[in-house]
């Protein structure tokens, strides 16, 4: 059993850190395929690649997320293009 010292934070391993941010990358490229993939494409990208770069053990999730980022912004290309403003709306 370890204590930490008096007014001092524990820290999570890097592991751990990394598993977090390709979990998170999936899930920001997931839902930014339905709504505000202007920034939740880009941090899905950022974070897969931080993910990646740190040695995730979820490599798989990883490159789903920054998949899904680069998605994100070819939705919004696409829909950009369509209505020739930034901003869209379905219905």
């Amino acid at each position: 059993m370890t204590m930490n010292a008096p007014g001092t934070t524990l820290r999570a391993p890097a592991g751990r850190q990394a598993d977090g941010m390709a979990v998170a990358s999936f899930v920001f490229g997931l839902v930014g395929l339905l709504a505000m993939n202007l920034f939740l494409g880009p941090a899905s990208i950022v974070l897969a690649a931080l993910a990646l770069h740190r040695g995730t053990s979820r490599p798989g999730r990883a490159r789903l997320g920054l998949a899904l980022g680069v998605a994100d912004l070819l939705v919004l290309a696409w829909l950009v293009s369509a209505d020739q403003t930034w901003s869209w709306s379905i219905g």
